[in-house]
């Protein structure tokens, strides 16, 4: 067991260094700002331009390399740092031999009393430049199997080294190395964990914007529940009272309205059926009548009680409201004026109804603030612009919000009237009015 567990721990290890673990983007690719994205080829650029020409002179003028040999190391060791950027691994794969080759060739010559052996200053400074790039970008399991190589080739150079070498940098290089790799590492996953909570955050957003759509499309159910089970209650006592109301019907005609006003109580059991579901736990359904249209004027004298100048323009002859548009115009007229309460305190407000081109046009527009105050709400519930935009949606009209040069908003809806020669969507003039009982609600 110990065995395949450490052959399966060497696999590993080979794999990580054999294989990048991201792609050959460049480092702080993604960052908002174009100097931060130039930054890394820079920094790169000045270590290449440093540590070429430094490691040559250290090796010819210290350690008496022939120049041609000096050269060729020196850029073996040094050119790859251009690699750092976007391809550290593939960097090491080239800096890493090469500062091995660079240890044998310094054993060919005499050492001086202040030689250092087998990494030279420049060598081991631009190592670990190299180790922190790699800290940066692989994974944990890469960064180990690049610590434990260069422990090894150390370790290794120290025990074939001769007597009067000084093998100091051999035990050097993997301290620092671990501190630089801790440091890289540590910085690598902190940026990680940042981009997967903004991630986190970004889908909670997204979530939160659906609960918030949900939530207001089961308002909106709920509401036009009422709406609906009046006309099917109106639908069922008239059809159960019409054999009594009219005289001289055939059988096969009063089976006929029997069958209407039994699919129409179904029909209501099914709605309340529904409703249950739409309802939460442990909440009662509203039992006050759904408002409309010719409650405005009451709105509006809430609100400018409530210290918000607003003044109403409703057209006197608005004709043949259907009930949904006119549930829809009373709430969105309701939710403008909340948001120019929360957000806008006592700015001017104008509210205007009227019916034009077979369309309702409801239109509020506020300007902005009267002076310099903090918002009742810094941050609503999201509610206000998905409830307009989805009733007027259901009744198939347009919204339009926005806001405007001076600091103001618009709100601005468009829903679709019925022709004029339609049939009013009530009873008839000649019938009895009745309204729906509490059971059918």
């Amino acid at each position: 067991g110990l065995l395949s567990a450490a052959r399966r721990n060497l696999r590993e290890l080979a794999h990580g260094l054999s294989h990048a673990s991201h792609p050959s983007t460049p480092l702080l690719a993604d960052a908002p700002k174009q100097w931060q994205r130039l930054l890394p080829y820079v920094v790169v650029l000045a270590l290449a331009a440093t540590f070429i020409p430094v490691t040559i002179t250290v090796l010819t003028s210290q350690y008496g390399v022939p120049g041609a040999i000096a050269g060729a190391l020196g850029v073996a060791q040094a050119a790859p740092l251009l690699m750092l950027a976007h391809r550290p691994l593939q960097a090491w794969w080239i800096i890493f031999p090469a500062d091995i080759v660079g240890a044998l060739v310094l054993l060919a010559h005499d050492p001086g009393r202040h030689d250092t052996w087998p990494w030279p200053p420049p060598t081991l400074i631009a190592y670990l430049f190299l180790l922190l790039a790699l800290g940066l970008r692989e994974t944990r399991r890469t960064v180990v199997a690049v610590w434990a190589a260069t422990a090894a080739a150390g370790a290794v150079l120290h025990l074939i080294a001769p007597s009067d070498r000084a093998t100091g940098s051999a035990l050097l290089l993997p301290i620092l190395g671990a501190v630089v790799l801790v440091i890289g590492a540590a910085v690598r996953e902190r940026g990680e964990a940042t981009r997967r909570l903004a991630e986190q955050e970004t889908i909670s957003e997204a979530e939160r914007a659906q609960r918030t759509l949900l939530e207001e499309r089961t308002r909106i159910a709920r509401e036009l529940h009422d709406v609906v089970a009046h006309h099917m209650s109106v639908i069922t006592v008239q059809a159960d009272s019409a054999p009594y109301r009219i005289s001289g019907l055939s059988e096969p005609a009063r089976e006929e309205f029997a069958s209407i006003a039994a699919a129409a109580r179904e029909s209501l059991g099914e709605m309340r059926r529904l409703l249950s579901v739409l309802r939460s736990d442990g909440t009662e359904g509203d039992r006050a009548p759904q408002p409309g249209l010719d409650r405005l004027q009451q709105l509006v004298e809430a609100t400018v009680r409530a210290g918000l100048p607003v003044t109403l323009s409703r057209a006197a002859d608005l004709g043949e409201v259907p009930s949904a548009v006119d549930l829809s115009a009373y709430r969105i007229v309701q939710e403008a004026l909340a948001n120019v309460v929360r957000h806008a305190p006592g700015a001017r407000t104008r509210v205007s109804v009227r019916a034009a081109a077979g369309h309702l046009d409801v239109l509020v527009v506020n300007g902005p603030a009267p002076k310099p105050a903090s918002p009742l709400e810094s941050a609503g519930t999201g509610h206000g612009l998905v409830g307009m935009r989805e009733r007027v949606r259901l009744t198939g009209g347009t919204l339009d919000t926005g806001p405007l040069p001076d600091g103001g908003f618009r709100v601005a809806a468009r829903m679709p009237l019925p022709p004029a020669d339609a049939p009013a969507a009530g009873p008839p003039s000649d019938s009895p009015s009745v309204q729906p009982s509490s059971e059918d609600l």
